[in-house]
């Protein structure tokens, strides 16, 4: 079973980065609006209440989305530099056909195609886009022994984690795994070109990263920051910049809501639309304030 459900990015131009996700991803818009204010409320974020949005789907058809919000960004924001959801990681086919598509696109590449140091089954690259949204494109040519990796059915297909950066990583693990009821998949020192160039720091240098499952699905990626990152800066009443969210399904929803109360927005309240599906949805605010969005399964 696949857990992730949609990732929640803010951007300055809405029509604008539809128009990129879906000319340069092939991503699809499959609903429009503005957003309701009792959405917005469970968030944290009641000021967002009434801003345009669409939601995403890639070609493929898979049922995980892309949620872009028109809002005014924070001239304090710096992508990398802050606790909270990084970055999003979306499966290919051919990471070099890929990386030759991003060169001709107003994505910034700050990251080429690169095998991951003792794992030659992932193959991915980076790209920035021009709201600072990082995200991962990866190809996938073997399964890990713990996991099961999705391989993509178009060029530029689905999410499949959601990288988000922390202050105290094994404090956040716990909280995942105590609070969500996920489980510990693995950690490592690697080198990350990203964050070292992010950070000033040389090139060699390593940063530890570890991985959260359910069953043999691994979808959340936290990574370790330096004492140099600090809170992500934005407006009150508003979202995070940058990427606001992660949405998944959690399978024991109504148990984990009554017993993890305290982590609570607001009450759990049935939503609409291609995220939703007329289910109950609640939003925690966990370690470093980063938003876990909860859709009952």
């Amino acid at each position: 079973m696949k857990l992730l459900r949609a990732a929640t990015l803010n951007v300055r131009d809405l029509n604008r980065s539809e128009a990129l996700y879906r000319d340069w991803l092939f991503y699809r818009t499959v609903e429009s609006g503005v957003l309701a204010r009792d959405l917005a409320c469970s968030w944290g974020a009641p000021d967002s209440a009434g801003l345009p949005y669409v939601v995403m789907q890639p070609e493929s058809g898979a049922d995980i989305y892309l949620r872009l919000i028109q809002d005014e960004p924070h001239p304090d924001y710096e992508a990398l530099k802050t606790y909270g959801w990084a970055a999003i990681e979306i499966c290919v086919d051919d990471v070099l056909k890929v990386n030759e598509r991003m060169l001709q696109s107003p994505f910034k590449i700050i990251g080429p195609p690169r095998e991951l140091d003792g794992m030659p089954a992932i193959f991915p690259m980076q790209v920035q886009g021009p709201d600072d949204e990082i995200v991962y494109l990866t190809q996938i040519r073997d399964d890990l022994p713990m996991y099961d990796l999705p391989r993509a059915t178009s060029l530029i297909d689905r999410q499949f984690i959601h990288v988000c950066a922390v202050s105290d990583l094994q404090g956040a693990l716990n909280w995942c795994q105590n609070v969500l009821g996920l489980s510990f998949g693995r950690d490592m020192d690697i080198v990350y070109t990203m964050l070292a160039n992010a950070f000033g720091v040389p090139f060699e240098e390593k940063f530890t990263i570890a991985t959260l499952t359910h069953a043999r699905d691994v979808f959340f990626e936290f990574d370790q920051l330096p004492p140099a990152a600090g809170p992500r800066p934005g407006w009150k009443g508003r979202l995070p910049q940058g990427v606001s969210l992660s949405t998944i399904l959690l399978p024991d929803f109504r148990e984990r809501v009554r017993e993890h109360a305290k982590w609570l927005i607001t009450p759990p309240t049935v939503h609409q639309g291609e995220i939703y599906q007329g289910k109950r949805a609640a939003t925690m605010r966990g370690p470093d304030g980063i938003l876990f969005e909860l859709v009952e399964l």
